[in-house]
């Protein structure tokens, strides 16, 4: 009982790893490839994770110049900590890169995110490009509590 635990967290990475294996092996639709949802999210034929946040990447596009961004940053710290303050963004962190930003938003959907992103400055001005992605809780971890419920 007491090596359970330490192999169940071995197998969760290469659960989710094989998860996202059979979504991307699965054979190709005949439907056309435009059959996405409005939000811009692809379809999934699996059981998909409860969508809690939503993950943004925000980089300069290319053309944008250092100084218009550098110009713009006191007004969009205070945008950002504004929408950190109301909850809308749970967390920010630079790019180890230096190339950008990315955002954890507290948002449902896509589109939702997208919404609170484009009140920030630089997006109002079109200087950023925007990458979205949902993310939710870990789907193998439910395992965990699958036959096991009742015992402590």
């Amino acid at each position: 009982m007491k090596l359970l635990l330490p192999f169940m967290m071995l197998l969760f990475p290469v659960a989710s790893v094989m998860q996202a294996q059979s979504a991307l092996s699965e054979p190709a639709s005949s439907e056309p490839a435009s059959s996405e949802p409005a939000s811009g999210e692809p379809a999934s034929s699996g059981p998909s994770p409860k969508v809690t946040e939503v993950l943004v990447i925000l980089t300069a596009k290319q053309g944008v110049t250092r100084q218009q961004i550098m110009s713009m940053i006191p007004e969009e710290i205070r945008a950002t900590v504004k929408l950190y303050l109301d909850g809308k963004i749970r967390q920010w962190y630079s790019r180890g890169d230096g190339k950008g930003v990315i955002l954890l938003v507290a948002a449902k959907t896509v589109d939702e995110a997208h919404a609170i992103i484009d009140t920030l400055p630089l997006s109002k001005e079109k200087l950023m490009d925007h990458e979205y992605i949902p993310v939710g809780p870990l789907m193998p971890l439910a395992a965990l509590l699958a036959g096991g419920a009742g015992r402590q």
